[in-house]
């Protein structure tokens, strides 16, 4: 029918299911041993501290990593950064199951993410170098769905191997993991790089690269927009245990239901997305979602300061707010990207780096301020998407028209 419906009936599935392969390396590292924290703290005689400091070590390793990967697939092309970085998970993966401390574990996990980071961030450069702007937001659509299925199913396999073979088997399947990935890529991921992202990443060092990024308001708002109401989930993962089931008793054996219940939200509404585009630009999608999002979320503020309903209604206005991540998030990677084709690499690792920032510090934010009700949570949730909004209407969309 349209050019646009013509191009989702050739979907390359392949394409599709290896770079959403790549971007699943932080879910699964993630979630897959959550289930095992006790377990982990109990065998190395680690402290709750140092248990937890394994999830935050990691997410600073997301963090970091992802600014290097990303000039770097711009400047030597995509395959080499995935298989080097996939040789450096492969490896930390194996150090996280034969650690012997609580230390040696944090450090592990670090390494383990400066690895596992170049796979999403080069992957997002990746749908850029092939499709136009929409069509980036299709796909990106596409890998939230096969990303997102790791927060259903990792939980429930790592608890498997939990009983199977105690957590330090989580960890050699991650290095397994890795490994299939790795030679897929080297297989079958063919090099995407234009010839003018290579010579304007030769032009320039990374820090020049993201200096100009940084002077461009609309990319900047994009970022701001993404990372913010991307916030709402690392709060969500960060507070979500102790919330269902020390506040509302919820037995740890229904834990991964609800947990899955809410990644299935993000699923739905990224396919959802999918197919509002075939009628919408990416804009237009994320001006609604945006402010439906602060609707959420105020909602969701009152209900958990006043008590209103307890867990009848702060669940289910959970659930709506964080489906809001499934239409912000490939539409404003989306937006991001079209800004400044020429460095998609630095672009996708400037969006990648700043979620998981601006994530962190939402989470320990409302950490900080936890007091056993819901309320820490809501309020950094809806402050959150506030910004989000205001950066999207007064960075980014405003000059839409001039792209």
């Amino acid at each position: 029918m349209t050019s646009q419906q013509a191009a989702a009936d050739r979907t390359p599935w392949g394409l599709v299911f290896l770079l959403g392969a790549l971007t699943a390396f932080a879910p699964m590292s993630i979630d897959m041993y959550l289930p095992s924290l006790p377990a982990i703290g109990a065998d190395l005689g680690a402290t709750a501290a140092q248990t937890q400091g394994t999830v935050a070590a990691f997410f600073a390793g997301m963090a970091i990593g992802q600014f290097f990967y990303g000039p770097a697939s711009d400047r030597f092309g995509r395959r080499g950064p995935i298989l080097f970085g996939v040789v450096i998970y492969v490896a930390a993966s194996i150090a996280c199951a034969l650690s012997t401390s609580g230390d040696m574990l944090i450090a592990a996990r670090f390494v383990q993410a400066l690895g596992g980071c170049a796979g999403g961030v080069v992957a997002r450069a990746v749908v850029r170098d092939r499709f136009n702007h929409t069509e980036t937001a299709r796909m990106l659509s596409l890998l939230t769905l096969i990303m997102g299925l790791a927060p259903i199913l990792a939980p429930m396999l790592g608890g498997v191997l939990l009983t199977l073979g105690g957590w330090r088997l989580n960890f050699w399947v991650l290095a397994l993991f890795g490994l299939a990935c790795g030679a897929a890529t080297l297989l079958w991921l063919q090099e995407s790089r234009s010839d003018e992202t290579a010579a304007q990443a030769a032009s320039e060092n990374p820090i020049r690269a993201y200096l100009a990024l940084l002077r461009q308001p609309r990319l900047v708002g994009y970022a701001l927009a993404g990372a913010l109401n991307g916030a709402t989930l690392f709060t969500y993962i960060s507070a979500s245990p102790d919330l269902l089931i020390g506040t509302y008793g919820i037995s740890p054996s229904h834990f991964g239901w609800v947990f899955g219940l809410n990644a299935a939200a993000v699923i739905g509404a990224s396919q959802v997305n999918r197919y509002l585009l075939r009628r919408s630009t990416p804009d237009q999608v994320l001006a609604r979602a945006s402010s439906a999002a602060v609707l959420a979320a105020i909602a969701l503020a009152f209900a958990a300061v006043s008590g209103f309903g307890e867990r009848w209604s702060v669940l289910p206005l959970l659930f709506v707010l964080l489906a809001s991540y499934g239409f912000m998030q490939g539409n404003t990677m989306a937006g991001a990207l079209n800004v400044d084709p020429r460095r998609s690499g630095s672009v996708s690792a400037l969006m990648g780096g700043a979620s998981f920032g601006v994530g962190a510090l939402a989470a320990s934010l409302s950490g900080a301020f936890h007091d056993g009700t819901p309320r820490p949570m809501a309020i950094v949730m809806a402050l959150a998407v506030i910004g989000s909004a205001a950066a999207l209407r007064t960075l980014a969309l405003p000059r839409r028209a001039q792209a």
